[in-house]
C-alpha cells in the first residue's frame, strides 16, 4: 500500500528537499504541496492524504490551527479515518509543540533530523503509531509541567497496569523507542509492541504521544 503524503511548509526549499527524498522512497508518494495552513486544509480535503508533514510557523493560518481543523474538528475524513499529522519544528523547545499535540498531531520531528529518519517516521505514523523526537519529548514534558492542571484531564488510573507495563510506560515517557525499550528490558520487539498496545487500551490513549502525557501525569516521569 502506498502512503500518500501532503507537504505543508512555507519554505519552498524545504518542500523541494522533502519532495525529492520522498519521491525516491519506496511505497511513498507526494500527493501535493501547500505553502500556508489555509492551503493545507484545502488540499487535505481535496487529496485525502494518509500523512501530512506540517510546519508549525506559516503565514496566516499556522500549522496548529490547520491541524486542529483537519483532525480535532474532523474536517477531513476518509475511509481509513483522518490523515495523520507529523509536525515539523525548527527547534525542539518550540513552545507551540504542546498546542500541536492538543490539536491532534501524531508526530513531532525537528527539521535538522536526517531526511532518512523523516522518511522512517512517515512510515511509523502511517502504520498507526506515533513518533516524537527524544529532544522534543523532553521539552514537551517540561512544558506540560509548567502549565496548570487541566480539570478535564486528571491523572490516569494505573490500577489495571501491570508492573512490567508500568516500566514500559515510564520508558515511553522518557522518549525511548521500541528498540531501546526491548534492549533495556531484555524483551523482544513483538513483546514491546504488545505492551504498548495494552497500555493504549487500558489508558484510552489515541497514540504514543498520549502515553507520554499519561506517564507524566501519573508521576512516572518528571521534567
Amino acid at each position: 500500500m502506498t502512503v500518500r503524503v501532503l507537504l505543508a511548509d512555507d519554505h519552498a526549499l524545504v518542500r523541494t528537499a522533502l519532495h525529492m527524498v520522498l519521491t525516491d522512497a519506496e511505497g511513498i508518494e507526494v500527493a501535493g504541496e501547500a505553502g500556508t495552513g489555509t492551503e493545507a486544509v484545502r488540499l487535505a480535503g481535496e487529496l485525502r492524504p494518509d500523512v501530512i508533514l506540517m510546519d508549525i510557523r506559516m503565514p496566516g493560518m499556522d500549522g496548529i490551527e490547520a491541524t486542529r481543523l483537519i483532525i480535532g474538528d474532523g474536517l477531513v475524513e476518509a475511509d481509513s479515518g483522518p490523515p495523520r499529522v507529523v509536525v515539523l519544528t525548527t527547534f525542539p523547545d518550540d513552545t507551540y509543540v504542546y498546542d500541536a499535540l492538543q490539536a491532534g498531531a501524531s508526530g513531532f520531528l525537528v527539521k535538522d533530523m536526517a531526511l532518512d529518519d523523516i522518511v522512517a517516521a512517515i512510515r511509523v505514523v502511517a502504520a498507526g503509531d506515533a513518533l516524537i523526537a527524544p529532544s522534543v519529548t523532553r521539552n514537551l514534558i517540561r512544558m506540560i509541567a509548567g502549565r496548570p492542571p487541566e480539570p478535564a484531564a486528571p491523572a490516569p488510573d494505573l490500577g489495571s497496569v501491570t508492573d512490567r507495563e508500568r516500566e514500559v510506560l515510564t520508558m515511553i515517557g522518557l522518549g525511548a523507542t521500541n528498540s531501546e525499550i526491548a534492549a533495556r528490558l531484555h524483551i523482544t520487539m513483538p513483546t514491546v509492541k504488545t505492551y504498548v498496545g495494552r497500555l493504549m487500551t487500558k489508558l484510552a490513549a489515541r497514540d504514543r504521544v498520549q502515553l507520554v502525557i499519561a506517564a507524566y501525569r501519573a508521576g512516572l516521569v518528571s521534567p
